[in-house]
């Protein structure tokens, strides 16, 4: 196990280094220029140049992603353009932030997408079954930044049941209960999408298992219908879905930077969209990175419980 992890390693290091490539030459090309968009109105044209020496913006494109990736080895993301502080620092402030609401939205959707996908397939073609199919459709459908101004209007305006922004109240909370009132809204937007996507494939392998020979002796021994679903049929399926948890991570990680804008989320998607309109390239290739890591990471740890649910893999 430890010789395949580090395996999985090494295979991303390539695809790390690929897209930290892409987003250099992606910031590279958008139009403007960092050091005007950074003195404003003291942007004559020799502090204009000044600051280009300074920030290494004069020399050559192949120059300026050898300086930052030697930086990168070394620990070194820079330093943020506007807000004069190191990108790491802000990175890692943000990222957990981001943490919490993909974390949560992760395992809601897990929960969720799961038990759906098992009552729909024990019950197929029942009520219940109809009944989850339209609501994952429903879910799947809706962009989650219209589900997520919805849910706004809902509770937060006319109902007045959860704040409408924030990660705390901007006067006392900071505990626990507040941070849960907060992140009620927006992590139910994040997991929607990734709720019905698990649920229908949950529900399809569930299908696929409880048709299988070995289900029918477990049934044909006596054994009730509850414990052959929960017992038998959903730890085969899960082999299935794990690997499907995984991508689904990366997508309510990604998912998060549009979530984090509707709600005023202070995590690492509303980082990036405050460093893109300053044009602060430094801050938003960190964060890009740190979120690809991640991202990675996260699919490394789907495949790692795979392997250990399936010994067939092993």
């Amino acid at each position: 196990m430890t010789a395949y992890i580090a395996k999985r390693l090494l295979a991303a290091i390539p695809v790390l280094f690929g897209l930290s490539v892409i987003v250099f030459l992606i910031m590279a090309m958008i139009p403007g220029d960092p050091a005007t968009a950074i003195l404003g109105s003291y942007a004559t044209p020799e502090n204009v140049a000044r600051l280009n020496a300074d920030l290494g913006l004069d020399k050559s494109l192949p120059q300026q992603y050898l300086i930052w990736l030697g930086n990168l080895l070394q620990g070194d993301l820079g330093r943020s353009y506007a807000l004069n502080r190191p990108v790491l620092d802000e990175v890692l402030e943000r990222f957990s932030a981001t943490l919490i609401l993909a974390g949560t939205a992760l395992v809601l959707c897990s929960i969720l997408g799961l038990l759906a996908g098992v009552v729909s397939a024990a019950r197929q073609y029942g009520f219940a079954d109809k009944a989850i199919t339209v609501l994952v459709l429903i879910g799947i459908s809706t962009p989650s930044f219209w589900l997520g101004l919805l849910l706004i209007l809902a509770f937060a305006v006319k109902i007045k049941l959860f704040p409408a922004s924030g990660m705390y109240a901007i006067y006392g909370g900071g505990d626990l209960p507040d941070l849960l009132h907060h992140l009620f809204l927006p992590a139910l937007t994040l997991a929607a999408v990734a709720t019905g996507v698990i649920a229908r494939l949950t529900r399809t392998a569930m299908l696929e298992v409880l048709r299988q020979d070995y289900i029918r002796t477990a049934r044909a021994k006596g054994l009730t219908e509850r414990r052959v679903i929960y017992r038998h049929a959903f730890k085969a399926a899960l082999v299935s879905v794990i690997p499907v948890i995984g991508i689904q991570a990366g997508f309510v990680l990604g998912g998060a930077v549009y979530i984090e804008t509707v709600f005023q989320w202070p995590g690492i998607g509303s980082m990036l969209v405050n460093a893109i309109s300053t044009r602060d390239l430094l801050l938003v290739q960190g964060g890009v990175l740190v979120v690809a890591a991640a991202y990675v990471l996260f699919n490394l740890a789907a495949d790692v419980v795979q392997t250990l649910l399936d010994p067939r893999l092993r």
